[in-house]
C-alpha cells in the first residue's frame, strides 16, 4: 500500500456533525451491533449443536450398521442362506452395479501408481466373488460406500469459497461520464475514469482519490488496524467501505485487475494446487497391499487351494480397514463441534495433528479487530479522568471509529459527559467544541504539529499506537492513545502450542511495520509486516518447500490465499469473513484462542485413534491371514472373523466422543 501521500492516518475526519440534541449514531459494525457492542458474538450452544447432532447421528448409525452387519449377516449365518439362495449371477450383478464407482476410483489411483484403502478393500471384493462368496464381497462394497459418505459428509467446500469470495466483489460502479453520474457494470470501468463514493457505500475499483474525504475501512483488504483517512492523493482499493464521507477516485485497476480480484486469483490457484494429504490409511496400504498379495501367491504355489488363497485375500482386505479412518473422523468431528471447533474434514485432522509450524493473522485474529484507548496522558497538571471526560465530550456527537472508543472507555471509567455548544467537525483533522466556556479540541497530530517533538508522543508512536491529541483554547494538554488490543488468553494459548510441538510461531500482517513490532515483541515472536495477499500465500509455500506442515490462523479477506494453500487452516468464525471461514479447513466458533490448542489436541487424538484402528485390525489380520493361508480358516468363517475388529474400532472410536486436554 502507498502510504507516502495518505494524510495524517491520526486525523479523524468529522464531516457529520450532528446537533448537540440529536444522539450519535454509530459508525455501523460487521456485526450489526450499536455503539455499546463489545464485538461480534461467537455461536452459541444452539448453533453448536445444529452441526454436532448429524455428525453424531450418522456415527450412530454407522454404528447400528457394522452391528447389524456382525451380528444378523455374520453370526446369525444370514449370509450364508443369501449364497445357498439368491442366484450368484444376480449377486455379482449387483456387487459391480454398487461397486463400479469405488472400483473406477481405485483404477484411477492405480493409473497414477497410488495405492490407497479402497485398492486394498476392491482386492478383497475381487477374492469374495472369485469363489463365489458374494455376500461377503457385498458388504466390503457397503462399507466403503459408508467410508465415503462420511468423509463427504464432513469434508471442506473449496468450490463454494471462490463462489463465497466472487459474490463480496462490487458489481456496479458510479462514474463520471461527459460530466454526468452514470451507474455501470464494474467490469466496463476504464482505466483513468473518474469513480463517484457516497457514505457508507463500497469502494468498487483500485484507485487514488482525487477529491473529498472518508474514514476508510479496509482492514479485510489490507490488515491494518485502524480505518485511515482517505484525501486526495490516497490508495483505496476495491471491496473496502467508505464509512463516513465521500470520495472521487481516478481508477487503477478495475475487475479481476484489483487487489480483491487477485486475492480471488489466488484463491482458485491455491485450491488447485495445494498438495493432497496423503491419509494414514493410505500410507497403510501402500506398503500392506504387497505383503498380502505375496502371501496369497505362496498359499497358492505351496498348496493349490484357490480356497485358500481367496481366504487370505478376504481376511487380509477386510471392510474394517475402510472404517478405520472415518468411524474415529465421525466421533472427532461430532465431540469437537460441541466444543466449538467446527471440523471440514479427517484429512484436515490428519495434517493438524503433524504440524510444526504456525503463522497468524494479527488484525482480528491476534487482536480484538477495533480499537481501544490504552493510554490517557495529561500534560498540563489535569487528572487523566478529566483529560478523558473532556474529550469524550467533545467527541459526543462524532461518529468516527476512535471517537466512540473514546466515549466507550469514559463510560467504562463511569465518566459524566458535558454538555457542550458550538461543535465544528475539521475534515481530515478532528472535531471542535466549547464546553464550559472552554475550547476543546480532539484529533491527529496535524492540530498540533509540534506535539510530535514531546517525548511521551515519541514513546507512544514508537508503539505502534495511533495518537489524539487535546486541546484547551489552543494549547496542548494531553494525548490519547489507541490500538488494536492483544485477545488476553493468546500468550497461554501460543504457550499451549509449542509444548505440543509448533515450535515456529511467525506473525503474516498487512499493517504498520512498528504496529506489528510492538504486538510481536510482546509476544516474542518474529513478524513480517506490510504484506499483501500474495506475500502471505508465498510464507506458507516457502515453508512448505523446506518441508514443514503449516497451520495457518486467519480471518479476513486478505488471509483466505493462505489459508487455502495452508496443510490445515484455522478461521475465527464468530468474526472472520465469509471468505475466510469458508476457504478455512477448521472454523473456531467463538473468539477465544484456547481453542486453537484444544483443535490440534484433538487432532492428535484422531490420530493416534486412527493409527490404532489400523494396528489392530493389522495384527487381528496376520493372525487370520496365517490361518487361512495353512487352510484352517475357511471362507465363511473368515468372513465372519471380520467382525471382531471392526467391534474393536467402534469401540476404540467411542473414546474420541469424550472430552479431554491432552
Amino acid at each position: 500500500m502507498d502510504r507516502s501521500t495518505a494524510p495524517d492516518p491520526t486525523a479523524p475526519d468529522r464531516t457529520k456533525a450532528l446537533p448537540p440534541s440529536t444522539a450519535a449514531s454509530p459508525l455501523p459494525r460487521p456485526c450489526g451491533c450499536d455503539d455499546a457492542c463489545a464485538g461480534p458474538v461467537a455461536l452459541g450452544p444452539t448453533g453448536r449443536r445444529a452441526f454436532a447432532r448429524p455428525v453424531l447421528t450418522l456415527f450412530g448409525l454407522v454404528v447400528g450398521l457394522v452391528l447389524l452387519v456382525v451380528v444378523v449377516g455374520e453370526w446369525l449365518g444370514f449370509f450364508e442362506q443369501l449364497t445357498d439362495k439368491v442366484p450368484y449371477v444376480a449377486g455379482l450383478a449387483l456387487v459391480l452395479a454398487c461397486g463400479f464407482p469405488i472400483v473406477r476410483d481405485v483404477a484411477k489411483a492405480a493409473w497414477r501408481r497410488k495405492v490407497t484403502s479402497h485398492t486394498l478393500m476392491t482386492v478383497g471384493v475381487a477374492a469374495a466373488l472369485v469363489v463365489g462368496e458374494w455376500p461377503v464381497a457385498a458388504v466390503v462394497v457397503l462399507f466403503m460406500h459408508t467410508a465415503n459418505y462420511a468423509e463427504r459428509f464432513t469434508t471442506e467446500r473449496a468450490r463454494k469459497a471462490v463462489r463465497e469470495l466472487a459474490a463480496l466483489a462490487p458489481t456496479t460502479a458510479r462514474v463520471e461520464r461527459d460530466g454526468i453520474e452514470v451507474e455501470i457494470p464494474v467490469e466496463q470501468v476504464r482505466i483513468g475514469e473518474t469513480v463517484i463514493v457516497r457514505p457508507g457505500e463500497q469502494i468498487p475499483v483500485d484507485g487514488t482519490v482525487t477529491a473529498g474525504t472518508a474514514t476508510v475501512d479496509q482492514a479485510a483488504i489490507t490488515g491494518e488496524s485502524m480505518p485511515i483517512e482517505a484525501g486526495p492523493g490516497t490508495s483505496v482499493y476495491a471491496a473496502s467501505f467508505a464509512r463516513l464521507g465521500s470520495l472521487r477516485v481516478a481508477v487503477r485497476g478495475a475487475g479481476a485487475d484489483t487487489t480483491f480480484g487477485r486475492v480471488i486469483a489466488l484463491v482458485e490457484q491455491a485450491e488447485t494446487h495445494r498438495a493432497p494429504v496423503q491419509r494414514i490409511a493410505d500410507r497403510f496400504s501402500a506398503w500392506y497391499l504387497p505383503v498380502v498379495v505375496t502371501v496369497a501367491a505362496l498359499t497358492f504355489a505351496f498348496s493349490g487351494n484357490t480356497l485358500a488363497t481367496a481366504a487370505v485375500l478376504v481376511v487380509a482386505c477386510s471392510c474394517s480397514f475402510a472404517m478405520a479412518t472415518p468411524v474415529a473422523v465421525l466421533a472427532s468431528v461430532g465431540s469437537a463441534a460441541g466444543q466449538g471447533v467446527l471440523i471440514k474434514g479427517g484429512r484436515y485432522l490428519e495434517a493438524l495433528a503433524k504440524a510444526d509450524v504456525l503463522l497468524i493473522d494479527k488484525t482480528g485474529t491476534l487482536t480484538l479487530g477495533r480499537p481501544q484507548i490504552t493510554d490517557v496522558v495529561p500534560l498540563d497538571g489535569r487528572t487523566a479522568d478529566e483529560l478523558l471526560r473532556l474529550a469524550a465530550s467533545a467527541e459526543r456527537y462524532s461518529e468516527h471509529p476512535l471517537a466512540q472508543a473514546v466515549r466507550s472507555t469514559a463510560t467504562a471509567r463511569g465518566l459524566a459527559l458535558s454538555e457542550l455548544e458550538d461543535f465544528v467537525a475539521l475534515p481530515g483533522r478532528g472535531v471542535r467544541a466549547s464546553i464550559g466556556g472552554t475550547r476543546i479540541a480532539v484529533g491527529g497530530l496535524s492540530l498540533v504539529p509540534d506535539a510530535a517533538s514531546h517525548h511521551r508522543v515519541r514513546e507512544l508512536t514508537q508503539q505502534g499506537k495511533t495518537l489524539l491529541v487535546v486541546t484547551a483554547d489552543d494549547k496542548l494538554v494531553g494525548v490519547l492513545a489507541a490500538a488494536d488490543t492483544l485477545r488476553p488468553e493468546i500468550p497461554a494459548a501460543l504457550a499451549e502450542l509449542k509444548t505440543l510441538g509448533l515450535a515456529r510461531v511467525e506473525l503474516l500482517t498487512g499493517d504498520h511495520h512498528a504496529t506489528a513490532a510492538a504486538l510481536a515483541g510482546e509476544l516474542g515472536i518474529p513478524f513480517r509486516a506490510g504484506l499483501l495477499p500474495e506475500d502471505k500465500i508465498t510464507a506458507v509455500r516457502g515453508y512448505q518447500a523446506e518441508g514443514h506442515k503449516v497451520v495457518m490462523v486467519g480471518d479476513g479477506v486478505n488471509d483466505a490465499p493462505a489459508l487455502a494453500q495452508a496443510d490445515a487452516a484455522l478461521a475465527m468464525g464468530a468474526a472472520g469473513s465469509d471468505i475466510a471461514v469458508e476457504a478455512a479447513h477448521i472454523v473456531l466458533m467463538r473468539e477465544d484462542w484456547t481453542l486453537v490448542p484444544q483443535a490440534v489436541r484433538i487432532a492428535r487424538r484422531t490420530a493416534r485413534a486412527i493409527r490404532l484402528n489400523i494396528g489392530l485390525t493389522a495384527a487381528y489380520n496376520a493372525i487370520g491371514l496365517s490361518a487361512a493361508a495353512f487352510g484352517i480358516l475357511p471362507m465363511m468363517l473368515a468372513a465372519a472373523a471380520q467382525s471382531v475388529p471392526d467391534l474393536g474400532i467402534l469401540a476404540n472410536s467411542a473414546r474420541l466422543l469424550r472430552t479431554r486436554r491432552n
